[in-house]
């Protein structure tokens, strides 16, 4: 697990500076901007899940802010942390299209990685709307299976 919770917390960087930066996607994924011996540590399968979120998450980013903008009480879409809104979109992408990924391990990890960049009332927000998201995936999910 401690290799996964590090790609996350490599993907939500990397969504942070491709938001702040508008670094290309490209450099992004490159991993360029990693530290060359923690790069090397991490190696090709280290960075292969980071890679997914990134890349699946950039791609989506339409359809995930769509998503978090409908799911913020009484908070304008414009008016997010770049720290938290970083959290969401990596957070929401893998509620939204990494369904082998238990909800609650997305938002237990999101709410850490919170805890640790965010301020200190991030956690408690990121935890309520990615909550709120994911009992809205569930929601669908239920109407079209029935």
């Amino acid at each position: 697990m401690a290799g996964r919770r590090k790609g996350r917390i490599l993907a939500f960087q990397a969504l942070y500076a491709w938001d702040v930066s508008h670094i290309s996607l490209e450099d992004l994924l490159s991993f360029d901007w990693v530290e060359s011996d923690k790069r090397e540590k991490l190696g090709e399968d280290g960075i292969a899940f980071p890679r997914l979120i990134i890349a699946g998450a950039v791609e989506h980013i339409a359809e995930i802010d769509d998503m978090i903008s409908g799911h913020l009480n009484n908070w304008d879409f414009s008016r997010l942390n770049r720290v938290d809104l970083a959290i969401l979109r990596m957070s929401a992408y893998s509620l939204m299209f990494q369904h082998d990924i238990h909800p609650s391990i997305v938002i237990d990890e999101a709410v850490d990685i919170a805890k640790e960049f965010g301020s200190d009332e991030s956690y408690r927000f990121v935890n309520a709307v990615l909550d709120t998201i994911r009992r809205k995936i569930e929601g669908d999910k239920g109407q079209t299976e029935a």
